[in-house]
């Protein structure tokens, strides 16, 4: 008899989670599984990936608002649920002041579930497995009714999410599992809940090599001209983790000590403004190229010389391991979870955390042909394909 899972996460816009979860979905096996897939709001570039055994569930009006303008659910009268968000951003801020908007995201999301619970309507379906794909969880574990209940963090827990750490360590020890993407992920929050130890396992981000490369073959050469420049391209959120600003500074000193590089960044995100400014001020308008948010960003990265992701802190980045697949050269920085990314030197290099690591790491590989050849071919030969993961969910559900 098929076990009944039901999966749910916010949408399916573009996003390393986002690319994570159809990479699962398209692993799963359906002789099994009914999969019920919930999104609280029907949106995302990533929808038409959903595989046809899924069934979606309709939306449910009160978690259409979650993510959502405060304005828009005020006037859709959903009065309660509105107040409620600006309560949340307002304490969120009280208890966060100095730290960047990225930093206060997830204590507001905490209050918000905390304090709109008793509003939000319950699933009579009953579930043998209920799976919360992005945090926080309290929607699966107050409003479903399921066997077994599994929580996933993404992200290096320790550095990033700053939460309201008695309401989150309340939420976690109510999951029979809760799932990292990385062994260093798993560290990074066991160093926060040291005791919810025995609940917590490492599942990788299941991706699709054949998937990717299929993907990667569209031309983007009008964007990306072959213009005998080397071209460096990172995909990631306009924010501050993603270490734009910094490589942004890193662009002009290398075209300042002579290399020819254009660097091309897909994305979106709060920080555009700041970063067009920068770029501006750098007078990088042709060098430092914001591609925006591309629904395929696999024919970019496969254009390119050199990925490089320069950011201050990942969980476990999915565009690295995809450039890998597309068997290009990748530089990253040395943020807490690195070495769990790549091996370094052979499938990769890692830099400094810094501006003046970002540059060297960059000189290096640009001035030596054979190294990028080496860490291509190494990827290449390399079996990035970890569709065995999944037995580790099955294993947890049985």
């Amino acid at each position: 008899m098929k076990k009944k899972v039901l999966i749910s996460m916010y949408s399916l816009h573009i996003g390393g989670a986002e690319r994570s979860l159809i990479g699962l979905l398209e692993t799963f096996d359906y002789t099994k599984f009914d999969i019920d897939l919930f999104l609280y709001r029907h949106e995302g570039e990533f929808l038409s990936y959903i595989p046809n055994q899924i069934k979606l569930i309709p939306p449910i009006k009160e978690y259409t608002t979650f993510e959502r303008p405060i304005v828009e659910v005020v006037k859709e009268g959903n009065l309660f649920l509105g107040s409620v968000r600006i309560l949340s951003k307002l304490k969120a801020n009280m208890k966060n002041k100095g730290l960047k908007k990225e930093q206060r995201t997830y204590k507001q999301m905490q209050y918000t579930w905390h304090y709109s619970l008793r509003k939000l309507p319950e699933f009579k379906k009953q579930y043998d497995i209920a799976i919360s794909f992005l945090g926080p969880h309290n929607f699966i574990l107050e409003k479903v009714q399921a066997r077994k209940k599994i929580g996933w963090s993404h992200t290096d827990y320790y550095t990033i999410v700053n939460p309201d750490e008695k309401l989150d360590e309340k939420m976690w020890s109510k999951l029979d599992y809760i799932v990292n993407v990385s062994s260093d992920c798993e560290t990074s929050f066991l160093k926060v809940f040291p005791k919810l130890e025995g609940k917590s396992v490492v599942l990788e981000n299941i991706i699709s090599p054949s998937f990717v490369r299929e993907q990667a073959n569209e031309c983007v050469i009008k964007e990306m001209p072959n213009d005998g420049s080397l071209k460096i391209c990172t995909v990631g959120r306009y924010s501050n983790q993603k270490g734009f600003d910094m490589a942004i500074v890193a662009c002009k000193k290398l075209i300042q000590l002579g290399y020819d590089i254009k660097w091309y960044v897909i994305g979106y995100g709060g920080e555009e403004g700041y970063l067009r400014e920068l770029i501006s001020t750098h007078n990088l308008g042709n060098k430092f190229i914001l591609l925006g948010k591309k629904k395929n960003p696999y024919p970019y990265i496969n254009s390119c010389d050199i990925y490089c992701q320069p950011s201050r802190y990942e969980g476990k980045a999915v565009t690295v391991r995809e450039a890998q697949i597309l068997g290009k050269p990748v530089l990253i920085t040395n943020y807490p979870t690195a070495k769990s990314q790549l091996e370094n030197g052979f499938d990769g290099e890692i830099c400094d955390l810094s501006i003046e690591g970002i540059v060297n790491g960059i000189k290096d590989l640009y001035d030596n042909l054979s190294k990028r050849n080496e860490l291509s071919k190494n990827c290449i030969n390399r079996d990035y394909s970890n569709r065995s993961e999944i037995n580790k969910l099955y294993e947890l559900i049985n």
